[in-house]
């Protein structure tokens, strides 16, 4: 099985002025390519060539000499789940149900906010920081580099790549800034609740 770059789920100037396309181009077409490029010939010829995305990252992560492989894997399913996470028009207040369980589990939407920039802004280097839900309940987390919520026992549902070439072409060391838009302008509700009713 190959594994494939996927398209945009929308144009790349559809996130602009939030999100430019000369980010994106840089991002999907240069980083996301070559993580896809690199785990297809880490796994060519192997016994892993027939394996899924899923499937390579959880072999990996229990494999010390697979390190490169998890790397790749991971930011491969990584950066295929922000795309997602993000929509034209997106962003404000959630609705549906993950909005009742956001109301639920964290006290109230700006406390969501809270917890979700200090994960955000405060990773140190690069990674990511997740909405997730962790048993029965939302919780939000960070992870290092490649690390994903799917080796942890956690099902992801909402990502911010705060990996300096996510957000330096458009707001250089202002952190803060992009994860704040990000969550203003770009977050897919709709997306989140997907992923939220396919959990259960």
């Amino acid at each position: 099985m190959t594994i494939k770059l996927p398209d945009l789920p929308y144009g790349k100037d559809a996130l602009a002025p939030h999100v430019s396309a000369s980010t994106l181009e840089f991002h999907h077409d240069k980083h996301h390519q070559a993580y896809v490029t690199n785990t297809n010939k880490l796994i060519a010829g192997t016994e892993l060539a027939d394996k899924s995305l899923e499937e390579l990252i959880a072999i990996a992560a229990k494999s010390p000499d697979k390190k490169a492989l998890f790397n790749n894997a991971a930011q491969t399913w990584n950066h295929t789940f922000l795309w997602h996470s993000m929509a034209p028009n997106g962003g404000g207040k959630p609705h549906g149900a993950i909005a009742e369980r956001i109301t639920q589990d964290f006290k109230g939407y700006d406390s969501f906010v809270e917890a979700f920039t200090a994960a955000a802004t405060g990773q140190f280097g690069s990674g990511w920081a997740w909405l997730v839900l962790n048993g029965s309940k939302l919780e939000v987390t960070a992870t290092t580099n490649a690390d994903t919520p799917l080796v942890h026992g956690k099902v992801p549902l909402l990502t911010i790549d705060v990996w300096e070439h996510a957000y330096y072409l458009d707001y250089q060391n202002r952190r803060p800034d992009y994860v704040k838009t990000f969550l203003d302008k770009l977050v897919n509700w709709d997306f989140v609740n997907a992923n939220l009713a396919h959990a259960k």
